[in-house]
């Protein structure tokens, strides 16, 4: 950290057992991270506001190269966990470290993304038993039962019909444990 951290007591006298849990996380957080440049931390007593109670609040404020900023401010709201301490400053710190392995994915470029369902072709119906097929883009053929449909839509499908579907391993293959419609023929 370029800056020494600061730590800011309200409505409470620290113990240097407190100001020392504080250092040992900030310290986690640059092992883990080592890219902050500063950190403020204010931990706001059960006495330093009437509208919580006896609860802790403790909020953090980091800056990270490139102006880059991560602040963690929250409110317990009839959360009882905080009226301890150590839960709210673990609770604190673990929201920061979510955060900043966020922001640091975001400076690598590595934004997480959310793959899409596969989309296939009713190939076979057996509608009296309450299943059917469905072909995949590579040929195979996915099992799928009534209850996997969505919605009461099992009755209008039939082959051809493009539907998007969520594939699992079954007992005997692969098979689709969500079925999607899609509306169109695929012919």
């Amino acid at each position: 950290m370029q800056t020494q951290p600061k730590i800011d007591f309200q409505g409470v006298e620290p113990s240097s057992r407190q100001q020392e849990q504080i250092m040992r996380q900030i310290e986690k957080l640059e092992d883990r991270y080592g890219r902050a440049t500063a950190c403020r931390v204010v931990v706001k007593g059960p006495g330093a506001h009437h509208h919580t109670g006896g609860l802790y609040e403790i909020n953090l404020h980091l800056v990270l190269p490139d102006k880059r900023e991560v602040a963690i401010e929250r409110t317990p709201h009839q959360d009882e966990r905080f009226q301890d301490f150590d839960f709210a400053l673990n609770d604190a710190f673990k929201r920061a470290r979510r955060r900043l392995q966020d922001q640091v994915r975001r400076m690598r470029g590595k934004v997480k993304h959310h793959e899409t369902a596969p989309t296939g072709v009713v190939k076979k119906m057996v509608a009296e038993d309450g299943y059917g097929f469905i072909e995949a883009p590579d040929g195979r053929e996915i099992y799928f039962h009534r209850n996997s449909v969505e919605g009461s839509e099992f009755d209008a499908l039939k082959p051809g019909v493009r539907v998007r579907y969520s594939e699992e391993e079954g007992r005997e293959g692969p098979q689709a444990s969500r079925v999607t419609p899609l509306g169109r023929d695929a012919a």
